[in-house]
C-alpha cells in the first residue's frame, strides 16, 4: 500500500522518501506553496513577452541561446525541447525508482523557483495518484545541465508522448493518462526547461542504491555474528572500550550490535578457556573497524542525499525577492556523484570482508575444527565449495565497478557543457552492485548457519537462532549435495528485502532504522 505524504516543500526526510521508494505514494502540498509558485509563474510569463532575452523563456537552449523565440512560439519552443531530448536508451528504471523521481520533481517545482504553473505540479501529483508512470529508459543521462534524456522521457508522459506503465501494463502514455481520466497538460514558457533542469533521477536512483545498502549492512551484522559463532570466535575484539578509545561512531555502534547479536551464545562461553588461539583473522575480528567505517560513510552521504532531494535544481532560476530570473549551475549533479562513488565504496568492502569470512569457514585450515567446505561427508561431498566460489566472484565484480564515476568527464553540447558529473550511471551501477551484495550476505547466512550446526549440542545467541530458524523454514541444511542455485536465490530474497532482520532492532543499537539513538547521533539523516 502507497504512503499519503502531505508535502511541505523544501522538507522531505529520508523515512518518507524510503517508504515512498519501497512502498509508493501519493503527495498532496500544503496550499501555502501555491503562492511563491504563482508568483514565480508569473514573473516569468512577463519575461516570455518582453523584449529582453532571458535563456530558455525566450531564448533557445544550449549552445543556441542566442537563438531568440517570438513570444507565440513559447509553446512550440518547449514542447520541441521535450521531444528532442527524448534519447534516452537501455532497461527502463523500475516502478519504484520512477515514483521516487516524481516525488523529488514535485518537491524541487512546488518551492516556487522554477517559474512552472501550479497546474504542471498538480500533473504530477495526479499521475503518482493514478500511478500513470512514464517509462524512462536507464542511460543518456550525464549528470549535468541534468539529467535531460530521462527527464524528458518523464515530462513526455505528462503532455501525452512518449510510453507510461498503468496498472503493471505497458503503453502510450495518452492512453494510459484516457485510462486514469486525465488530460495531457501543454507546457508554457520555461516549463519544459524546468521539467528536464535537475538532478532527480541521479538523485533517486542514489537514495534506492542507500537504501538497499543499509539495508544489507544491517543483515551483514547479523550474519558477521553468526560466522564469528560459527568459527567459534572471540567477543574480546568487540568490547566497547577499544571503540571508544578510537571514537567512530560508527565503528563504537557496530561494535555494540555484534555484541548484542552474540550474546548469550552457549558457543562462544565454551571456549573462554583453553583456547589456543591468541587472534581472530581481520575478517572476523575487524568488523567493527570496517563495517564502522561504512555506515559512517553512509551516514555522510544520507545527509548530501536528503539536501540535494529537498534542493531546487533547474536552471534558470526565479529570485522572488527582486523578481529576476538568474542562469546558474544547480543542475550539476557532482555532489549525487560522489555520494554514489561512497556507496559503491561501502558495498564493495561490505562484500569483500563478508567473503573472505565465508572462504575462513569453509577452509579446514582455518575453521577451527569445521569439515572441509563444511559438508558432514567431505570429499564424496562437495559442500559450500563453489558457493564460495560465487561469492568470491561477485566480490570482485563489485570490486571493478566500484571504480569512482565522478573522476569522468567529457565534454556535450558543443562543448557549452564541458565539465559533467556522471553522476546518473554512477548511481545506476548500485542497484546491481546491491542486487550481487544480497547474493554474498545471503551465502554468507548458508555457510554460517551450517558452521553453528557442527557446534551443537552447543547453542548460538537467542537473536541468532531465531535468525536461523527464519531461514530453515525455507531452506535445509546441507546434508548430502544437491542443487544448490534456486537456494542461493532465496536466500539472497531473505536478506535482500529485510526478513532476516525482522525482530533484531533492538540488537543493533544505533543502526536500526527507528533507533533513538542512531536518530540523536545523525540528526534526521541515518538511513
Amino acid at each position: 500500500m502507497s504512503i499519503a505524504i502531505n508535502l511541505k516543500p523544501g522538507t522531505l526526510g529520508l523515512r518518507s522518501m524510503e517508504q515512498a521508494y519501497r512502498e509508493g505514494v501519493t503527495v498532496s502540498i500544503d496550499p501555502a506553496a501555491k503562492v511563491a509558485v504563482d508568483h514565480a509563474a508569473k514573473v516569468v510569463a512577463a519575461a516570455a513577452a518582453g523584449d529582453a532575452p532571458v535563456y530558455g523563456v525566450n531564448t533557445g537552449f544550449g549552445k543556441l541561446a542566442h537563438t531568440r523565440i517570438d513570444a507565440e512560439d513559447t509553446e512550440t519552443l518547449q514542447r520541441n525541447l521535450i521531444l528532442s531530448h527524448c534519447c534516452g536508451v537501455g532497461e527502463p528504471l523500475s516502478e519504484q525508482v520512477v515514483r521516487l523521481v516524481m516525488l523529488l520533481k514535485i518537491n524541487s517545482l512546488a518551492r516556487g523557483a522554477s517559474g512552472v504553473r501550479w497546474e504542471v505540479i498538480q500533473q504530477l501529483c495526479n499521475m503518482l495518484e493514478k500511478d500513470v508512470l512514464p517509462l524512462i529508459p536507464s542511460q543518456g543521462s550525464v549528470g549535468a545541465s541534468g539529467d535531460l534524456a530521462p527527464l524528458a522521457h518523464l515530462t513526455a508522459g505528462m503532455i501525452g508522448e512518449g510510453r507510461a506503465v498503468l496498472d503493471g501494463q505497458e503503453m502510450t502514455a495518452d492512453q494510459a493518462l484516457s485510462k486514469a481520466g486525465l488530460a495531457p497538460i501543454t507546457l508554457g514558457p520555461k516549463e519544459g526547461l524546468g521539467m528536464i533542469n535537475g538532478t532527480q533521477v541521479s538523485t533517486a536512483l542514489a537514495l534506492a542504491g542507500l537504501y538497499d545498502t543499509w539495508r544489507l549492512l544491517q543483515s551483514a551484522l547479523v550474519t558477521g555474528a553468526m560466522a564469528s559463532d560459527a568459527m567459534m570466535a572471540s567477543t574480546a575484539p568487540f568490547r566497547n572500550e577499544i571503540h571508544q578509545l578510537r571514537g567512530h561512531p560508527g565503528q563504537i555502534d557496530v561494535g555494540d550490535s555484534l555484541r548484542a547479536l552474540l550474546d548469550g551464545s552457549e558457543i562462544r562461553e565454551s571456549h573462554r578457556e583453553d583456547d589456543h588461539r591468541v587472534q581472530d583473522p581481520y575478517c572476523i575480528r575487524c568488523q567493527p573497524q570496517v563495517m564502522g567505517a561504512c555506515a559512517d560513510m553512509l551516514r555522510q552521504v544520507a545527509r548530501t542525499l536528503e539536501i540535494e532531494s529537498n534542493a531546487v535544481t533547474d536552471n534558470p532560476l526565479v529570485i522572488l525577492e527582486d523578481r529576476t530570473i538568474l542562469s546558474g549551475g544547480n543542475f550539476h549533479a557532482e555532489p549525487v556523484a560522489f555520494a554514489a562513488d561512497q556507496i559503491a565504496l561501502a558495498i564493495a568492502e561490505i562484500g569483500s570482508i563478508a567473503e573472505r569470512r565465508i572462504a575462513t569457514m569453509v577452509d579446514p585450515a582455518l575453521s577451527y575444527g569445521l569439515p572441509a567446505f563444511l559438508s558432514p561427508n567431505p570429499g564424496l561431498n562437495s559442500g559450500f565449495m563453489i558457493a564460495e566460489v560465487t561469492a568470491a566472484a561477485l566480490m570482485s565484480e563489485n570490486k571493478q565497478k566500484a571504480m569512482p564515476c565522478s573522476v569522468d568527464s567529457t565534454p556535450t553540447s558543443a562543448n557549452q557543457e564541458d565539465h559533467v558529473s556522471m553522476a546518473c550511471h554512477g548511481a545506476r551501477r548500485l542497484i546491481e552492485m546491491n542486487r550481487n551484495l544480497g547474493h554474498i550476505i545471503g551465502i554468507e547466512l548458508l555457510v554460517s548457519a551450517q558452521g553453528i550446526s557442527f557446534r551443537q549440542p552447543l547453542k548460538t545467541s537467542k537473536p541468532l537462532s531465531e535468525t536461523i530458524g527464519v531461514m530453515r523454514s525455507q531452506i535445509p541444511a546441507l546434508e548430502n549435495d544437491r542443487y544448490m542455485a534456486e537456494e542461493l536465490k532465496l536466500a539472497q530474497r531473505l536478506v535482500f528485502k529485510g526478513r532476516i532482520l525482522k525482530g533484531l532492532e533492538s540488537y543493533l543499537p544505533g543502526l536500526s532504522g527507528g533507533d533513538s539513538r542512531s536518530a540523536k547521533r545523525v540528526s534526521k539523516t541515518s538511513p
